[in-house]
């Protein structure tokens, strides 16, 4: 098995900044694809960012040019930085990955962290 774990959530002030870290143990993967989902109180979970190995980015509308994500492949960890926080920001947000598992030979999709709250408020 694989277990992502979420870290660098809290609280913080709108306009403020926070960073997000999401490292896989366990088996060894080779993740095509990691990222960030989210999901605030009575909505729908939904993308945040996204990045495969070969550097494409996905990244939604309401994040564009405040969010930025980056990967270690090598270490499979990735980061959400998070810049000019406001309120609607607030949720859990869960990383994601999706990659093959190389002692079975496995493709496996949407592996789930256990999330991490941000709170934006003042």
């Amino acid at each position: 098995q694989v277990q992502l774990v979420e870290s660098g959530g809290g609280f913080v002030q709108p306009g403020g900044s926070l960073r997000l870290s999401c490292t896989a143990s366990g088996d060894p993967f080779n993740f095509y694809v990691m990222g960030w989902f989210r999901q605030a109180p009575g909505k729908q979970r939904e993308l945040v960012a996204t990045l495969t190995t070969d550097n494409f980015r996905n990244i939604a509308d309401s994040v564009k040019g405040r969010f930025s994500i980056s990967r270690d492949i090598a270490k499979n960890t990735v980061t959400l930085d998070m810049n000019s926080l406001k309120p609607e920001d607030t949720a859990v947000y869960y990383c994601n990955a999706n990659g093959m598992a190389v002692d079975r030979g496995e493709y496996v999709q949407d592996i789930w962290g256990q999330g991490t709250q941000v709170t934006v408020s003042s």
